[in-house]
């Protein structure tokens, strides 16, 4: 039952755009991601401004979260997508090409914007198209396949700065995300966007309590919107003055990072839909802060990769089955608006965690103090899930 179940849910071949959509994206994304931080410094700003610029980029997350579930339900999941890839190409284009502080600021709140609407998008389409069985599998290969992106980018980004400066690199995710654009408008079925999930805005729930019930999974992707948009900013940075690691090795950190993410979060996403979703959380949180711990006492490169890849395997996955959680507490007529709430969280985590790193990472305990502050983070997260464990349905599949 659960295979044949399972085999309907595949055959629909809006699932499998999504997935060549957010990979292709993932490369740009990868690409990018790798070198922001070594283009903010080469363009000299400093740490606290890198960690203020964050803010921008999260403050285009938080603008755009809520409008996102209502843009989708006005104009459809695919035009959503389609025209926040577009936008998403602009601002990639353009950062290479500020100096001001401003100037740079700006983009980064398009780009945050865009990509709300991207993950809005993505993210409705499958939770509405997956079946009840397997949701956490379906977000996870979804994972998977914007991992592989990363995984992709990030080498592309160390072939190009190879043989030319980083602007290029900016301007290839800016061509790719162009094109992605062009496949949506082409391939995905306009109908894909809430085909299980039509709102019936008399029957839907308040905002105040439909936030209750998905209160883990914002949680989560709180916590993990934090963590990311730290670790991205300000560890490559410690690892060059602090470890002594190569500038251009840092490159290869989204890679080891997208890598764990890759091999574990399908493996994670099976055992939540069978055990339980905030179970299986609260042992993925609870191995990503002994990695982010461990960490600042390793000295070896080979060794600081491997905590990188673990901490990928564990604290990544927990995005999709997160998600997978959230989809079988709300209602599908929900899904829309619950997605935009799960990505204003994720926002609002990426947009209070890079300043509280900053201040940190300049201060007296410079990089250790940051990771032991992320590492606090996670702690709390899993005495939230133990707290609240009876918030999650999933316990209850037989197996």
């Amino acid at each position: 039952m659960y295979f044949r179940s399972l085999r309907s849910t595949f055959r629909d071949r809006n699932i499998l755009l999504v997935y060549a959509t957010i990979f292709l994206l993932g490369v740009a994304y990868g690409a990018s991601l790798s070198v922001t931080p070594l283009q903010l410094a080469k363009e000299h700003f400093t740490k606290p401004e890198i960690g203020t610029l964050a803010i921008w980029f999260a403050s285009g997350l938080v603008a755009m979260s809520i409008p996102a579930g209502a843009l989708i339900r006005r104009f459809s999941a695919k035009a959503t997508l389609m025209v926040s890839l577009l936008v998403y190409a602009l601002a990639v284009f353009l950062f290479p090409l500020q100096t001001t502080y401003v100037g740079t600021g700006v983009v980064r709140a398009l780009d945050g914007g865009a990509s709300v609407g991207v993950w809005v998008a993505c993210e409705t389409i499958l939770l509405a198209r997956a079946g009840k069985e397997h949701k956490a599998l379906v977000m996870s290969y979804y994972a998977m396949a914007i991992a592989v992106g990363y995984i992709s980018g990030s080498g592309m980004a160390r072939g190009i700065a190879s043989f030319a400066d980083y602007t290029h690199v900016f301007f290839t995710s800016a061509a790719l995300a162009t094109m992605t654009a062009v496949f949506v408008s082409s391939r995905i079925d306009r109908s894909a966007h809430e085909s299980a999930s039509e709102t019936n805005e008399s029957s839907a729930l308040g905002v105040s309590t439909l936030i209750w019930r998905i209160k883990m999974s914002c949680f989560a992707t709180f916590a993990y919107g934090y963590f990311q948009a730290s670790v991205v900013l300000f560890l490559p940075l410690y690892l060059v003055e602090a470890k002594h690691v190569h500038e251009e090795s840092t490159i290869l950190i989204t890679a080891f990072f997208a890598s764990g993410m890759l091999v574990f979060s399908s493996i994670a996403a099976r055992i939540g839909d069978r055990v339980g979703h905030l179970r299986v959380m609260t042992v993925l949180a609870s191995i990503g802060f002994m990695m982010i711990l461990g960490f600042v006492f390793l000295t070896s490169w080979p060794l600081m990769c491997a905590a990188i890849f673990v901490a990928g395997a564990t604290l990544a996955s927990i995005s999709p089955v997160s998600l997978a959680l959230q989809g079988h507490i709300a209602e599908p007529r929900d899904y829309s608006r619950a997605n935009a709430i799960y990505t204003a969280c994720y926002a609002l985590g990426m947009l209070v965690g890079p300043p509280i790193s900053s201040v940190l990472m300049s201060g007296r305990g410079g990089g250790p103090a940051m990771l032991y502050h992320l590492a606090a983070m996670w702690a709390v997260f899993i005495v939230a899930t133990v707290v609240f464990h009876n918030d999650d349905p999933a316990r209850e599949i037989t197996r």
